[in-house]
């Protein structure tokens, strides 16, 4: 069984959640990605962020909400994602770019919408009446 080890970023305003959808992709995910070797999960975390959505992480915000598990979106059975998600405030203003087509603030109505693991991760949400 192969695991993909990934991180993502939590924002939530308004009762919605920041998600993200690359270019070519149906389903939308939490913003993030992996780690380059020699990364910490901050600096990756911060360097995905900027990468994906044009704003920089205040390192000294980042908080650790949870790992979360699930079958990996367009891969073979078996193959699973464990998405580590923090929470963190940020400068700039918030404009897709790189491999992102398109941002939106999803309800938690919304959530069939989003990845697996993004779905475990606004139940969470939900329980703890974040969202």
């Amino acid at each position: 069984m192969t695991k993909i080890d990934k991180l993502a970023w939590i924002r939530m305003e308004q009762g919605r959640v920041l998600c993200v959808r690359s270019k070519g992709k149906n389903l939308y995910y939490l913003p993030g990605g992996k780690r380059d070797d020699g990364e910490t999960d901050a600096e990756a975390l911060c360097r995905e962020i900027e990468e994906e959505l044009s704003v920089r992480l205040k390192p000294e915000t980042i908080a650790f909400f949870g790992t979360f598990e699930a079958q990996a979106d367009g891969k073979a059975a078996g193959i699973t994602v464990a998405m580590s998600c923090y929470t963190a405030d940020f400068d700039g203003r918030l404009r897709p770019a790189s491999e992102i087509e398109e941002m939106a603030w999803l309800s938690y109505e919304e959530r069939e919408r989003v990845s697996l693991a993004g779905r475990i991760v606004f139940d969470r949400l939900r329980e703890n009446n974040r969202i």
